[in-house]
């Protein structure tokens, strides 16, 4: 028997939250299993995570770092995704102000040729 079990389940609040239910011990032999298993959950696409810490029996400075590697994980997923919408936001705003100018232009055009119709 493996000394980490970690069973998964889903909990639906404002947005999904995958819990990792943790049994056993979080330890330096441990700690990469509960890091790949995250890393998995994450490229999945979770991001919002849970650990239920209630079935550890002990937890070591390898099994804290664990943990704050798991947060860096997820701090950086959601940066990605927070800088691509940004990203997309400024392309939105750009493309606003180039449709803008191109409406003026043509109103400037068009005044232009009233104009020279006027004056022949």
């Amino acid at each position: 028997m493996a000394e980490l079990e970690i069973f998964v389940s889903q909990e639906q609040g404002r947005a999904p939250i995958t819990v990792f239910h943790l049994k056993g011990r979080m330890n330096l032999g441990t700690a990469e299993q509960l890091q790949a298993r995250a890393q998995e959950t994450v490229q999945a696409g979770a991001r919002y995570l849970l650990l239920d810490l209630t079935g550890v029996q002990s937890l070591t400075s390898a099994g804290l770092r664990a943990i704050h590697q798991i947060y860096q994980l997820l701090r950086d997923a959601s940066t990605a995704e927070g800088d691509e919408a940004a990203q997309k936001a400024q392309a939105d705003a750009l493309k606003s102000q180039v449709d803008a100018l191109k409406s003026i232009e043509r109103g400037i055009l068009e005044r232009e040729e009233r104009r020279r119709k006027i004056n022949r």
